[in-house]
């Protein structure tokens, strides 16, 4: 079966359509699947569920998507470095589903693994918890959280094999695995591909069962979100 393609567009060639929801990978800008992010806002897709930690920063990653207004609703729990998300989230147009950052991670992670809910003491008693069952285990309450599974997860990895198994590297290990196991599709965008066998098997974070396309995008773009710096002592 072939898995890597000869870019972003024919990697997602197929796979889109308005109002799917789509996972994209990622902490911040660390890890994020930019180059086939940009091949979606080129597609034209709208009306889009999109579950991420954030939602990118203006003009990188998924703010791309924003300022089309492809997103219609975001599944995210951190939000606060992107001025058009705040803005179309005050003015209605966006809609927003804000999760607990670990309650976020768990629920991708059970989607995954096939749990379709569970409960967690993180939001009870919050505006997070309205709407949702609360149950008491041993005196404690609970709210229930439903587990989520993608049309499509999005994915950078740092280093990947022809058959699609996956590396993660540092920071971008953060959701990236998890998201990669949580869709009926997964498609992955790899720094260094390489051949089956050159990977060590103990090193492998995503075996390939769980990815169906690939594309290689070497000399990526390393974004900063906020760069601070000090003079130097003379």
């Amino acid at each position: 079966m072939k898995k890597v393609y000869a870019d972003a567009t024919e990697a997602l060639a197929g796979v889109l359509k308005d109002g799917m929801t789509i996972m994209a990978g990622g902490f911040g800008l660390c890890g994020i699947p930019e180059v086939l992010i940009d091949a979606v806002r080129q597609s034209g897709v709208k009306d889009l569920t999109v579950v991420s930690n954030n939602a990118g920063v203006d003009g990188v990653g998924l703010g791309l998507l924003l300022e089309t207004r492809q997103i219609r609703k975001m599944i995210s729990s951190y939000v606060g470095e992107n001025k058009i998300f705040a803005k179309q989230y005050l003015s209605g147009e966006l809609e927003l589903e804000f999760t607990p950052q670990g309650t976020l991670a768990e629920r991708i992670r059970a989607g995954g693994a096939g749990i379709p809910a569970f409960f967690t003491k993180t939001g009870v008693g919050t505006m997070i918890a309205e709407g949702k069952e609360v149950r008491e285990f041993d005196g404690e309450l609970y709210v229930m959280e439903r587990g989520i599974v993608a049309d499509v997860s999005l994915v950078h990895a740092w280093t990947g094999d022809t058959e699609g198994n996956l590396v993660f590297r540092k920071t971008a290990r953060n959701f990236n695995p998890m998201m990669a196991t949580a869709a009926r599709m997964t498609i992955a965008e790899v720094e260094n591909l390489v051949e089956p066998g050159e990977i060590d098997p103990d090193h492998i974070h995503t075996p390939g069962v769980f990815v169906k396309r690939m594309i290689h995008v070497a000399d990526t773009k390393k974004h900063i979100e906020n760069r601070t710096t000090r003079k130097r002592a003379a």
